[in-house]
This record gives structure tokens, sequence and C-alpha cells, in this order.
């Protein structure tokens, strides 16, 4: 155990999931005689050991168990069964500004925090110029972080466990915060920890980040650790296990957005967003679609830079003169990102009869950042200079975007860097 940061052994986790507030509170106070929850297993048997100075990746699916493994390692819950051990002082980037007082202003906070922390207030004192330094957010130091801004809570509470010197750093997705050049400055004081020897738990659904910076990566599915390896390896398994996800998520999902639904629709191989938003006169009817990756398989995950295309198939119920086939994507605060049709794209359909089919394919090379996008697809038409629409389906799906490099924004712009 000299050499050994963290040792995780046999470590499980089980909640117990009530239906009502009234269950939670007679099993509480034992004045319940029969079980009434239900118990969600978090983490089963998990062995992990950290070596002093390494640098580890865990990456996984939502739900796999990442951030319960964390925070029982930082002691924040504990653990239903198994043994947790580690040597060294440890900053974690959990739940930035969990510890906040909202009265307090931004430098009582800092005190606040560091005494959580486990540090007098004159060693508080002496890194406060650090934390005030990084933090960057001026005056409002002196006044109540209430009145700050979702930007400014973040960055002081990031100055704040990054500056205290810890010997083993954990970090859960906190490397995302703030604007892109305070995320610049985090990446910069990440990189010199580990030129310090430091030992750095990290969390990240960013692959690249995982690749560029861990020594080796441990990848969790449904609680279970499935694998340890280079990163390398435990990307190319993580991504098997999204395709995974997807696929069971589609046996699960009895409530897709076409109840009507018969045969074998390109839309049973999707994840179906059941709440679907559609809309228009359907004179003509988007009755089937499809994401389909370089390889001819339905998918909702396609890997950033490879060609993926966008399919519809579009039930004529009228005739219609000129359609326009469209698609969009955008990201999961509601934002249009990108998308085309077939008038922008100078295509334009022979007219359609009632009663008649017209399938539409939108190839293209994927661009975005790694992520989740949502997609949405229409059927319109200009009669004179009136806008009609058809049949809108927003948001039908999703669409994730595995990615091993990310750059700023949402898309790569495929830079090509020459050093001279």
């Amino acid at each position: 155990m000299e050499q050994t940061a963290i040792k995780v052994s046999k470590v499980s986790k089980i909640y117990k999931l009530y239906d009502t507030p009234a269950a939670r509170l007679k099993d509480a106070l034992g004045l319940s005689r029969q079980k009434n929850f239900r118990e969600h297993e978090a983490l089963n048997n998990v062995d992990l050991e950290i070596q002093k100075g390494e640098t580890v990746g865990i990456i996984g699916t939502n739900g796999s168990g990442k951030s319960t493994l964390l925070k029982i390692i930082t002691g924040v819950i504990q653990q239903t069964a198994g043994e947790v051990e580690v040597k060294g002082r440890i900053s974690a980037l959990l739940e930035l500004g969990a510890g906040f007082n909202q009265e307090y202003t931004g430098i009582e906070n800092v005190y606040l925090q560091g005494t959580m922390m486990g540090f007098s207030r004159e060693e508080i004192s002496r890194k406060m110029d650090a934390i005030l330094e990084f933090a960057d957010i001026g005056e409002f130091v002196n006044q109540p972080v209430k009145t700050y801004s979702s930007g400014m809570f973040v960055r002081l509470a990031f100055a704040v466990a990054i500056n205290i010197e810890p010997e083993i750093l954990i970090v859960d997705e906190a490397l995302s915060v703030g604007d892109v050049f305070f995320q610049a400055k985090c990446y910069r004081k990440f990189e010199e920890f580990k030129e310090l020897g430091k030992t750095i738990l990290f969390v990240s659904h960013d692959l690249s980040s995982i690749t560029k910076y861990c020594d080796r990566a441990i990848l969790l599915n449904k609680g279970v650790k499935v694998m340890e390896g280079t990163p390398k390896e435990a990307v190319d398994q993580f991504k098997m296990a999204l395709v995974e996800q997807e696929e069971q998520q589609r046996r699960e999902n009895t409530s897709l957005w076409n109840p009507k639904e018969t045969g074998d629709k390109w839309r049973n191989g999707l994840s179906v967003n059941p709440e679907t938003l559609e809309y228009g006169d359907k004179k003509a009817e988007i009755i089937d679609f499809a994401i389909v990756d370089k390889t001819g398989k339905i998918t909702n995950v396609i890997e950033k830079g490879e060609l993926f295309t966008v399919k519809m198939k579009v039930l004529f119920h009228q005739d219609v003169a000129e359609p326009i086939f469209a698609f969009t994507l955008k990201n999961l605060m509601g934002i249009e990102l990108t998308g085309t049709n077939t008038m922008l794209e100078n295509q334009t359909p022979e007219p359609k009869k009632k009663g008649e089919l017209q399938i539409v394919s939108f190839t293209q090379k994927m661009v975005l950042q790694g992520g989740e996008y949502l997609l949405s697809l229409g059927c319109t038409r200009y009669e004179k200079e009136e806008f009609k629409v058809h049949h809108r389906l927003y948001d039908v799906c999703s669409l994730g975007v595995v990615s091993e490099k990310n750059t700023v924004g949402y898309f790569d712009m495929e830079s090509v860097v020459v050093l001279e």
C-alpha cells in the first residue's frame, strides 16, 4: 500500500427507491411491517487501485455508477459493502459550490469551504491571493454569492478546490465550467498537477480529454467494472457500450411517437422520443425515418469525422407540386446548430400525386463535437409566397456523437496545424 493512493475493494452501493415520501418516512421510523421500497444497485463489487502519481480516467454510459464511485471515495456517501482506503489529502471537484452559503460573501465562503476541507484560517489566508487571482471575479468577492451569475459562482468554487494543494485530485466533469478562457486556465492547472506528480482520478464524457491526460482508463457499465486498460482500449469498449445502451432503450421503449405503426419500420432501430412534437396539415406525412452510420447500420450513435445519413420516408395524402424536405440538429438547450433542406441544396423533387411515396437521404460528414443532439424533420412547401407546413417532427430522436478529439465550440473546423 506504500505506493497506492486509492484502493477500492469489492465496493457495492445499493439505494432504496420509494414511491412516496410517506413510504420513506415509515421505513426510516421502522413503522412499516412490509418492504415498501425497490433496491437499485448503483455499484456491484467494484475493485480499483490507483498508484501515487497516476492519472486514471473513469468512463461509462449515463447511470453506470461513475459519480457514485467518486462520492464513495471522497466520503460524501457510504458504500453498502466493501472497503475504501485513501492515502493523501483529497480535493474533489464534484458538485461545485455545494457547501456555499448564499448569504455569505465570496471571501467568507472561501474561508467556509477551506475550513470544511481541514485548513486553518491562517492557511486559507495564505492561499487567498492565489484563489482570488484564479477565480478572477473582481470586486464581486465582497458581495453575497446569491448575487453572482452562475459563471462567477462556479469560477470561485473551482478556484477554492483547485488551489488547496491536494495530493489527490478527483474531478467529475468539472473542467467544463465557465467560458472557454476559464476552461483553458483549468486545463493548464490540471497539466501542472500532472507535472507535479499528483494523483488524479478523472471522470469525463469528453473522450479526447481521457485519451490526452490519462495513463489508463476504467470502464463502468451498469455499476460493474467492465475493463481497465489503455485509454484507447477503454474508449473503444465504451463506444460498444453506448450502442448496447441504445439497443436496450429501443427494447424498453414501448410508447414510440406513432402508436399506430405496424411492420418493419426504420425507426424501430432507433431510440425515439415518445414526446415528439408534431404538427402540419398532413397533406404529406413523414411515416418513417432513420439515422444510418457509415456501415449502413441504423443507430443513434455516430462517430465524429465519419459519414452518416439522415433518411425520411414521406407519404403524400394529397397532390403536392414542389415539396421541400428538411432536417435540423439542435443541442439539448434547443439551439439549432446545423441542418439543410432540398431547396437550399438546389434539389427540386418531382411533383407528387396522392398516394405516392418519397424517400429522401441527406448524407454528410459528422463535424459536431462529442455530445448529445436532437434531430428534427420536416416536409414543407411554398404556395406562391405563402409558406406551408405539411408535417414537422420536432426532437424526434437523439443523436449521440462519440469523439476522441473535441475542439472549442459546437463543431470542428478540422484545422491543419503546421509548426515551422
